[in-house]
């Protein structure tokens, strides 16, 4: 059968997050179903990660099995047609070997977390971000995430429901970046790692809006790190503000020949 790797972009909001579960909608489903109607003998999607209820995907990567060879281009026409009116739309597809997995073969997994400072409720972009009502101190933020970069135990920063056999990680990239807008400024950390624990980027997120609003200083972020207790993390930051940015493979399957 062949393999298909799919670039998938979504907006979480409607959806109980990317894996699939009985009796919610879930992006997994959507875009399952929408195989099943045009392979009925493939309907089964694999993600890249397995992103929560509400947070969304500009570059989520799935692979699946099909029983006949497609045309990429006419693959990803019938999919997006069947996708309709779910706010889910396969971006590209490829044609992989039989040994690539969406999941297992991805090197590298990039996040970016919005924050909007601003008093007025958000409109046009409501639930596409996290509105907090202070401006927030950036470089007290990047000092603080300073502390999180490299190899550590991040026990602190992760869920109690996280199934992952070790809290150790290797955290790439941890970059605070400011943005003027009207009434306003936003704030997006971008996030780089091979693999995370369960809500630590959230779990960050929250902890440096606390360093950023200056109820912790950036040294609490280290103490809160090397205290591998999840009560010493902050409050975690709501699911709207999470973006799944990038899923890197080497090779890349979607790079033109």
């Amino acid at each position: 059968m062949p393999r298909y790797a799919l670039k998938i972009e979504y907006d979480g909001a409607p959806f109980a997050g990317w894996q699939r579960q009985r009796n919610q909608a879930t992006v997994q489903q959507a875009v399952e179903t929408a195989l099943a109607a045009i392979d009925p003998d493939g309907p089964v999607v694999t993600g890249a990660g397995r992103t929560d209820s509400g947070v969304h995907a500009t570059a989520q990567v799935a692979h699946c099995d099909t029983s006949k060879p497609w045309d990429t281009f006419r693959l990803v026409e019938a999919l997006n047609f069947h996708l309709k009116p779910a706010p889910v739309a396969i971006l590209q597809a490829a044609e992989v070997d039989d040994d690539f997995s969406a999941r297992f073969s991805a090197v590298e997994r990039s996040y970016l977390y919005r924050i909007v400072c601003r008093r007025a409720p958000l409109t046009v972009e409501r639930g596409l971000m996290w509105r907090v009502n202070q401006m927030l101190d950036v470089d007290a933020m990047q000092e603080a995430a300073d502390h999180l970069i490299g190899k550590h135990d991040f026990t602190t920063f992760r869920s109690v429901m996280c199934q992952a056999k070790s809290p150790v990680k290797t955290l790439d990239e941890l970059r605070v970046e400011t943005l003027d807008i009207p009434y306003g400024k936003e704030v997006h950390l971008h996030v780089r790692a091979r693999s995370f624990l369960h809500n630590q980027v959230r779990s960050f997120a929250g902890s440096l809006e606390r360093v950023g609003a200056g109820a912790w200083r950036p040294d609490d972020m280290k103490s809160a790190l090397e205290s591998c207790d999840r009560a010493s993390c902050g409050p975690v930051a709501p699911p709207q503000g999470l973006y799944l940015t990038n899923v890197r493979y080497d090779p890349d399957p979607f790079a033109k020949p």
